[in-house]
């Protein structure tokens, strides 16, 4: 193999910025020809490919976002899409592709090796840490850590006032940001997709707060609940309840932005290492993960066949410290 494209697809996470930088930065390291591919498949069709050197990802892997920007394409999803992307990569002399991105971007890359013998490695780029065969996404921990950030700055406003503050943080239909910033928030609650959320008990459970002489409370609420969002379920704990003067707080696409932490700029500078290794390897279909904190080549179908698994005993630890 002598020369490699690199993309980010689906949404964007701190730390592909870092990605980025370790698959440029490995290839050449190893002689490879890199080609940088804008706007994810979207721009792989439309042929927005540039080389790139050493330079060209000097002073990234403290940025957020992604220089190679990054976008949802419908056309990808077509047979014809991905012919017309496997003659772009072919036109360019690219042999193999490595991919920053989620589950659906996965699926992506092995359709592109299925139908057309593209090798491709991926990378787990989602501050959602919902894909199977690794234990943290590239994006997650700096989602997590803005996340409680906003939640210690809601907390002095709720206690001043006395009030029940609502908190919705990101995730999909993945409730990790929300389990892990309710617990390191010290929240009062917290509401999550992959448990049954009982209203009246949540009722009941800030009735015994302050029957204990709790003022105020904060309830975590992930956006993908079955209960609604969190201004839904506001409004829902306010027709049954006397707790009608609550505030609700979306932090929205602040956890997408800003400066990567530390962990998710080791963890993507690991992976990418070796997702371009991988490919001289003669791997294809396979990702880049974190186990047990060694990094590991698994299957690119774990993603959305093996999600990671939701740990219930976090919530039994925010129930039992919320006491």
């Amino acid at each position: 193999m002598k020369c490699i494209g690199v993309l980010s697809s689906g949404g964007d996470s701190p730390g592909m910025n870092a990605a980025i930088r370790a698959v440029v930065r490995t290839a050449i390291y190893h002689g490879l020809d890199v080609f940088g591919i804008e706007r994810g498949y979207q721009g792989l069709m439309d042929g927005l490919i540039r080389g790139m050197d050493a330079r060209s990802v000097s002073g990234i892997i403290a940025r957020g976002g992604t220089i190679l920007k990054t976008a949802r394409c419908k056309g990808f999803f077509d047979l014809d899409g991905r012919a017309v992307a496997a003659r772009q990569l072919a036109q360019h002399g690219i042999e193999g592709l490595v991919v920053i991105g989620g589950d659906g971007s996965y699926q992506g890359a092995q359709k592109l090796h299925d139908e057309h013998g593209i090798k491709c490695i991926g990378m787990p780029g989602t501050i959602d840490n919902d894909i199977g065969g690794t234990d943290f996404t590239i994006g997650f921990d700096t989602a997590l850590n803005t996340a409680v950030e906003a939640i210690d700055r809601i907390r002095d406003t709720a206690a001043s006032h006395e009030r029940i503050f609502f908190v919705e943080v990101m995730g999909r239909n993945s409730g990790y940001i929300a389990m892990m910033s309710g617990i390191a928030g010290g929240a009062e609650a917290v509401l999550v997709p992959e448990t049954p959320t009982d209203l009246p008990q949540l009722v009941d459970d800030l009735r015994a707060g302050r029957a204990k002489g709790k003022t105020s409370s904060i309830i975590v609420v992930a956006e993908g609940d079955e209960a609604g969002r969190a201004i839904e379920i506001a409004a829902k704990v306010a027709a049954i309840s006397e707790f009608k003067d609550t505030r609700v707080t979306v932090i929205g696409h602040l956890q997408r932005g800003g400066t990567p932490s530390a962990f998710d700029r080791l963890l993507a500078s690991r992976l990418g290492v070796r997702a371009v290794e991988a490919l001289l390897e003669g791997e294809t279909c396979k990702m880049t993960g974190i186990c047990g904190n060694d990094v590991v080549l698994r299957p690119i179908s774990d993603a959305w066949e093996k999600r990671t698994l939701f740990k219930p005993s976090y919530l039994d630890v925010a129930g039992k410290l919320a006491t």
